[in-house]
């Protein structure tokens, strides 16, 4: 095996393993999202969240891990799409912000550690 073809298998296992953590942390984030959307008593809209950003970042263990940003839609009244963002390192859920929603002023983050 050559020196191509074994930096080929390393490439394409290395893909196979950021799309199969990419999966297991947008399960992560919908969950999330449902689970805040109902403690709101707002509706997730399209059950579903959208990758925005996608960055190395060490941990608070001094590991490197990814940080993905995700975003989603929520509605308080059903006529209305308002978005709501949720950050996770690694596949931990980090922060969760919701838009101001039901004549709130501001949004509402939360910080999960």
């Amino acid at each position: 095996m050559t020196v191509v073809e074994l930096f080929g298998i390393v490439m394409i296992l290395g893909a196979v393993w950021l799309w199969l953590a990419s999966l297991r942390a947008r399960e992560s984030a919908v969950e999330a999202a449902r689970l805040a959307c109902t403690a709101d008593g707002v509706q997730l809209l399209d059950d579903t969240v959208a990758l925005a950003s996608l960055w190395p970042q060490r941990a608070s263990s001094g590991t490197l891990a990814l940080r993905r940003i995700y975003r989603f839609e929520f509605s308080d009244t059903g006529n209305n799409r308002l978005c709501g963002s949720i950050t996770l390192l690694g596949a931990a859920v980090q922060a969760l912000y919701l838009e101001p929603h039901r004549g709130q002023a501001t949004g509402q983050e939360r910080l999960v550690n």
